[in-house]
């Protein structure tokens, strides 16, 4: 939640005619990663959560691309992007780490 507050932060200084162009777009990659491991921890099966959190490496690996963008376009400097891409990077890990988690308890493991 602490990465989707800061591409929030950061969004509001694009360009308004950006608005529902790329700011929308990675505003809503941002807050999909979140809320799909909400869901996924909702669901009654660990293959259920293993679904969400597949879904919410998609989201993130389009921000990944998103912010790059960005970047590329000049909407946000290249420190920016760094930082962003660091803590994406993290939660790319943390989702990984949390599936395989879950699919070895499926698995009996």
């Amino acid at each position: 939640m602490e990465l989707t507050k800061q591409v929030y932060a950061q969004t509001k200084a694009f360009p308004s005619h950006e608005l529902y162009g790329l700011t929308s777009q990675i505003q809503r990659a941002a807050v999909s990663i979140p809320t799909n491991i909400a869901e996924g921890a909702g669901r009654s099966t660990n293959k259920d959560l293993c679904h969400f959190l597949s879904f919410s490496i998609g989201s993130a690996y389009e921000l990944e691309t998103e912010l790059s963008l960005a970047k590329e376009f000049e909407y946000i400097s290249a420190d920016v992007y760094e930082d962003l891409h660091l803590q994406l990077i993290e939660v790319q890990k943390m989702l990984y780490g949390l599936i395989n988690k879950h699919q070895n308890i499926n698995d009996g493991k």
